[in-house]
């Protein structure tokens, strides 16, 4: 019976077939890249959903902010739509408008009442805490991303490495040296390698897709608080 060449053998297991043969070492850097991997992907998948239901909510905020005609019925919408910085902007905002309106004993619906300058750049001061606060959650576990993106490789290099260094020790005490004999423990230890790359790359490209969409909500938190602070000056000078 004619037996198929071990070549055959060996992608046709794939590469779960090597696990079984690696040594104790590589195992433990393959269970790190493995950890590595999941909670990236976790990170990557919640951080999708996140961005998808902001830019849904962004846009309905938006159209009701400037559709109303009173702060007040903005404020109470805003309840609709937790899910979007824009609408914590606004609820600072229109916080520390109310408590400079009650610091100088006025009224917000009298139509004369006239705030200072040193009222605007309370206000102003207020809506720049707020996004930096907004900012800082979007950003929470981006780390973790650029950490697996830069470090992953080279912990997978470090299991081929040393994966290569055992299998040509153990060449060195065969009697005859050949490629037959030292191939399947270097490909024993470049599986590290193609694991620290399977982490690393999904990570640094979902990392560099949200800190675009990050940057890009932080101008869109720019653009409300100028818009908010528009509505306001003219309102109240």
């Amino acid at each position: 019976m004619l037996q198929a060449p071990q070549s055959e053998s060996l992608f046709g297991s794939g590469l779960l077939g090597y696990i079984p043969r690696t040594s104790g070492f590589a195992l433990s850097i393959l269970v790190i890249l493995l950890i590595f991997s999941l909670v990236s992907w976790t990170i990557i998948v919640r951080k999708w959903l996140t961005f998808r239901a902001i830019d849904q909510q962004s846009r309905a905020f938006v159209a009701v902010f400037r559709k109303s005609s009173r702060l007040s019925e903005v404020g109470s919408a805003s309840e609709l739509y937790r899910k979007t910085p824009l609408s914590g902007l606004f609820a600072a905002g229109y916080q520390e408008l109310n408590a400079q309106i009650q610091g100088i004993g006025g009224n917000a619906s009298n139509p004369h009442l006239v705030l200072s300058e040193r009222n605007f750049t309370g206000i102003q001061r207020t809506l720049q805490r707020a996004s930096a606060a907004e900012l800082s959650v979007l950003e929470k576990n981006m780390s973790w991303l650029a950490t697996t993106g830069a470090v992953t490789p080279f912990i997978g290099l470090l299991g081929t490495v040393v994966g290569i260094i055992s299998a040509f020790e153990g060449l060195g005490m065969e009697k005859t040296a050949s490629i037959q004999a030292v191939a399947p423990g270097i490909a024993d230890a470049l599986i590290a390698t193609a694991a620290g790359l399977f982490a690393a790359i999904p990570a640094v490209i979902a990392y560099n897709q949200f800190v675009a969409h990050i940057k890009n909500i932080a101008s869109e938190m720019d653009d409300f608080s100028s818009e908010f602070l528009n509505i306001v000056e003219r309102s109240f000078s």
